[in-house]
């Protein structure tokens, strides 16, 4: 369980940048949490404390900025660390899967052989922030379509009056530490 106060040291250390990237979005800087030596410290202690008990095989981390949640963590519970890319990045047989933009597509990969062929291998999935939730979902659907099982997908930031979250909790459950209404 995260305290009250571990939560402030973890909310008061992410910056809020107005208009950015456009007029109107209140965008949340996580690169304040991450020289904040005490709130990222406080952070993956939480989070290390949270997962140590879920009996994981790997943790998945989405490009980019869930590479950095999720590698260190990964580091602290002792497991392997896979990357979800966007299309192109990584060099060898892939999985992918296209998910819907606000106006347009994109998609996502993992290798084909990321959770080294076994099945039933257990994930967490981790990100900085869930939004409209389509790079989740599509992360979700690869973890499932390699024969693995996404136990939980893991947030930082929920932008909670978006609908990503419940889109999500559809497929696996869904844990965020700061929520955003």
């Amino acid at each position: 369980m995260l305290s009250k106060n571990d939560y402030e040291i973890i909310n008061n250390s992410i910056r809020d940048i107005k208009d950015f990237p456009k007029e109107g979005i209140v965008f949340k800087d996580i690169t304040t949490l991450l020289n904040d030596a005490t709130a990222y410290t406080t952070l993956m202690n939480h989070l290390e404390e949270k997962y140590k008990d879920y009996n994981l095989d790997y943790i998945a981390g989405i490009d980019a900025r869930g590479f950095i949640f999720g590698a260190s963590l990964a580091t602290k519970l002792g497991l392997g660390f896979v990357p979800v890319r966007k299309k192109g990045k990584l060099p060898s047989t892939t999985i992918s899967e296209k998910y819907t933009l606000e106006y347009g597509f994109d998609e996502v990969e993992i290798h084909i052989d990321a959770f080294k062929n076994t099945t039933d291998a257990r994930v967490l999935l981790i990100d900085d922030l869930i939004a409209t939730g389509g790079t989740a979902n599509a992360a979700v659907t690869l973890i499932e379509k390699s024969g693995a099982k996404c136990v939980e997908s893991c947030f930082i930031i929920a932008l909670d009056f978006l609908d990503g979250k419940s889109k999500l909790e559809q497929k696996c459950p869904v844990y965020n530490i700061i929520g955003v209404d």
